[in-house]
């Protein structure tokens, strides 16, 4: 059952521009162009692209703030404007950037009013904040006003003020942004656990690729409000990069290997880095040509990084980006 489902939608803008020293021009602009996508119940899908690819206006639209300019969207059966707040008890959502909880109370206050508004019975939200205060560490600084939080305990805060409600879908935007590494992998490692634990449908929007490999099962990629790739993470790398690496540790070290089809981007001692385009050639030919040259030790596989591909895909270099509004049937 598809939790999240948006057909042909589209959101336009009128953006004023001067055109002369008093006359001024409309311009309409389209921050979504036409997507059509269906998430399922249970899923953690990844939703990236470029500033202003139309990340957030989806979000805002699914969750009711903003009103499609056409298209149809349903959340969990329910059209996000006209059951907005119905809707609103059923979703969880965290802007990176902004807060839901109240700025000169403690954390724990801040919890306590969420449940009034929530309207959620008090056995099961005192079960709720246990839980979450073991599971992202809450506990040394529940009694602190937010304003004296740091940004990673604020976003531990704010993800648990987005679920203490039991929300079936979880809305993120940017969640990871500005924190460090150790705040930024007990985040992960809790959104891991709340969809496996307690199946939540998780939407990702960020630009920290690394959460996307770590956490989504599936990645969607936009541009200009267009839906360029709909697959998975290891998709991605296969359709849009081109190059594979294979790394070879050599019984002695000597000068750069010549192979045909591969190019030496690298020599550390003993070990070379062959770099070969997979539609010409593959690594088992590789391999064999370097083992006709020397003694080898050692190989391994290097698949395209995700960050240089989909860098690619947004600067247009991947010029067989097919655009997937009209062919959804390869998404």
């Amino acid at each position: 059952m598809a939790q999240i489902e948006l057909v042909d939608v589209v959101k336009e803008y009128s953006v004023w521009h001067r055109a002369g020293r008093v006359r001024r021009q409309r311009k309409l602009v389209r921050a979504v162009d036409r997507i059509s996508l269906s998430v399922a119940e249970g899923e953690l899908c990844g939703y990236i692209g470029p500033n202003g690819a139309g990340k957030s206006t989806t979000v805002k639209m699914l969750t009711g703030i903003i009103v499609p300019t056409s298209g149809r969207i349903r959340v969990a059966g329910k059209d996000p404007q006209r059951q907005r707040i119905e809707l609103a008890r059923r979703i969880g959502v965290v802007f990176g950037q902004r807060t839901q909880l109240w700025w000169d109370l403690p954390l724990a206050d801040s919890f306590d009013l969420l449940r009034h508004v929530y309207r959620v019975p008090h056995d099961r939200h005192r079960a709720n904040v246990n839980a979450f205060i073991d599971l992202l560490d809450l506990g040394p600084f529940m009694q602190t006003p937010v304003r004296q939080l740091s940004l990673g305990q604020r976003m531990r805060g704010d993800l648990t003020a987005a679920l203490l409600h039991d929300p079936e879908i979880l809305y993120l935007d940017e969640p990871t942004i500005g924190l460090d590494v150790v705040s930024k992998a007990r985040v992960r490692e809790f959104l891991a656990s709340v969809n496996r634990d307690r199946g939540v449908t998780v939407l990702l929007t960020t630009h920290d690729l690394t959460d996307v490999e770590r956490l989504c099962t599936r990645l969607v990629v936009i541009d200009h409000g267009r839906l360029i790739h709909d697959g998975t993470v290891a998709e991605i790398k296969s359709r849009f990069g081109d190059h594979r690496t294979v790394v070879v540790d050599l019984e002695e070290a000597g000068p750069p290997l010549e192979v045909a089809g591969a190019e030496v981007v690298g020599v550390d001692g003993p070990r070379q880095w062959l770099r070969f385009d997979r539609q010409a050639t593959t690594a088992a030919a590789v391999v064999a040509a370097v083992a006709e040259q020397a003694a080898l030790r050692d190989i391994a596989i290097e698949e395209p990084d995700i960050e240089d591909v989909v860098r690619r895909i947004y600067s247009g270099d991947a010029a067989s980006t097919p655009d997937l509004r009209d062919d959804p049937s390869r998404a």
